[in-house]
């Protein structure tokens, strides 16, 4: 992939193993410092941000939503009252600059009204701009890139003592993520990543260059994170990686994906097991087996697309065909016919033509997409894609987006319509339905994670309501084409409750329940640090 050029030549400044130890400075009036992390991106980015966060509180930090004094203050800026802000970006999409800086523009006056707040900016676009951002917006105090999560603490710090922008990228990884201190979003699951960066070269995507090399975690650690996160009384874990197909490449096994599954399906009290995103270059027989024979192995399978045309598919430099793909697809039924199937779809690729776009339509109706994330092609400098000379023009790529649309929501509707009747387990979530209130209805995930709005039963009392984190099963009476209802509660059909460890620890973290202290207790939640994995070279 041709790399794109950096925004600042100057070497950057070798980041420290250990994050220097920083001192956080009261906001006012004796209130501890508080930070708020936005995240901006893909699931890479939100697990980044746990850790961003897990590094500022190793360090004295406080989230602001547990100040009341300090979310007070919070604008419409969405800078939530915070003493510090970190914007984690992402630079797959088109506008995500103009994104950024639209944040940054009303970030700046908020910044101008209160003393010592700070303004940070992470993630794959700062990896990409560099001193850029400083430039177009020099009220930012800290820029780091996605090789060097660590240094955050050490940059505000420097940043205050100096009262000059720090600017921090490192061209290759530094400190594996996953040795860092975390504060994980969830009580009841959690991202677990097994490798980071891709050895992929999509014509279209600057992730390899800003992310790197893919280097994977030996299965001892991640077993181990996996096992404490469980600890903690997580029972949902999802694994990450680029291309989790990839995984064992580093340390010579190929076969190490599966036998990672099925080492999952042995750790006590692990309920559900997810991971993402795989490539269909490299999924095989032996994953579709481990997920089919593993009980905590979900149902599920995010598995991206992209095109269904050959021609469309080679011109991105994707190592597989519209007959391999659906091959795959059609293993998978045959072995998990209740799976619910994902994808990620782009529109208007560079020479894509009206027969290559009917390819894609064809695919999509073959292989019955639960949900599709689909996308309008964006140029991203840097990439090979963005030179091409035979860019679709924008009116042909918004008509093509729309039939697509048309098309997924028609399959989408009928896939949900066709669970109706089914009796699932819900893990309740925790803020995923906007309109629960009214609906006096609770959100979770089914097993094959179809997002569930869920009845309660007439009459109950708070105290017997599921938290976030237990499970509930119920019977589905509606598919609408984003969701499924189940409002069998309601006239005395099937509604069971299982209060869940993963409950608990929800209670613990909303200071509910008091921590236990006696010993053999699981770990409240916290921060996490796991050994520095090693690869043979």
């Amino acid at each position: 992939m041709t790399a794109a050029p950096p925004a600042e030549t100057a070497p950057a400044v070798p980041a420290p193993a250990v994050p220097v130890p920083a001192v956080p400075v009261p906001a006012s009036h004796g209130l501890p410092r508080t930070y708020l992390v936005r995240t901006l991106g893909c699931q890479m980015n939100v697990h980044d941000s746990e850790r961003l966060a897990g590094m500022l509180e190793a360090q004295g930090y406080v989230p602001v939503e547990s100040v009341p004094e300090a979310a007070a203050r919070a604008t419409e800026a969405g800078d939530g009252g915070a003493d510090v802000v970190i914007l984690n970006t992402c630079s797959v999409r088109e506008n995500a600059a103009t994104r950024l800086f639209g944040n940054l523009g009303q970030l700046a006056s908020v910044k101008r009204t209160r003393p010592g707040m700070q303004i940070a900016v992470g993630g794959c676009l700062a990896q990409q701009m560099r001193s850029g951002i400083v430039e177009k917006a020099p009220w930012v105090d800290v820029v780091l890139g996605t090789h060097n999560l660590d240094v955050l603490p050490a940059l505000l710090q420097r940043a205050r003592h100096n009262s000059e922008a720090q600017v921090e990228i490192e061209e290759s990884l530094k400190v594996f993520p996953s040795t860092l201190p975390t504060r994980r979003e969830s009580a009841y699951a959690a991202w677990v990543s097994i490798s980071v960066g891709c050895n992929n070269t999509c014509t279209f995507c600057i992730v390899p260059h800003l992310r790197g090399k893919e280097r994977d975690r030996r299965p001892g650690d991640v077993l181990a994170e996996v096992q404490a996160v469980v600890a903690q009384g997580a029972i949902e874990v999802t694994l990450l990686g680029q291309n989790v197909n990839s995984y064992g490449v580093g340390f010579g096994d190929r076969g190490a994906f599966a036998k990672l599954l099925r080492a999952c399906g042995e750790i006590e009290g692990l309920e559900r097991v997810r991971f993402t995103s795989p490539h269909p270059a490299a999924f095989t027989d032996d994953v579709i087996e481990a997920m089919a024979e593993t009980p905590n192995v979900m149902p599920s399978l995010h598995m991206p697309l992209q095109s269904g045309s050959d021609a469309v598919l080679r011109a991105m430099r994707r190592s597989y065909r519209q007959a391999k793909y659906l091959g795959i697809i059609d293993r998978v039924r045959a072995a998990i016919p209740d799976a619910a199937i994902t994808t990620d779809i782009i529109v208007g690729f560079p020479g894509e033509t009206e027969e290559d776009f009917q390819a894609t339509l064809d695919v999509v109706e073959a292989s019955r997409f639960s949900s599709a994330f689909t996308f309008q092609y964006s140029r991203r400098p840097g990439t090979p894609a963005a030179d091409r000379e035979d860019q679709v023009p924008q009116e042909v790529v918004t008509e093509r987006y729309q039939r697509l649309a048309a098309l997924q929501q028609r399959i989408s509707t009928e896939e949900n319509e066709r669970q109706v009747g089914r009796t699932v387990d819900v893990l309740v979530a925790e803020g995923e339905g906007r309109k629960d209130g009214a609906t006096h209805r609770i959100t979770g995930r089914a097993a094959d994670n179809r997002l569930v709005h869920a009845a309660l039963p007439p009459g109950l009392t708070e105290g017997e309501r599921p938290r976030p984190g237990d499970m509930v099963t119920v019977e589905v009476t509606h598919g609408a084409p984003h969701h499924l209802v189940a409002d069998s509660a309601l006239a005395g059909g099937t509604f069971r409750l299982r209060r869940t460890r993963a409950g608990d620890a929800w209670a613990r973290r909303a200071g509910l329940v008091e921590e236990p202290h006696g010993h053999g207790e699981p770990a409240p939640a916290g921060p996490i640090t796991l050994g520095m994995p090693t690869l043979r070279r």
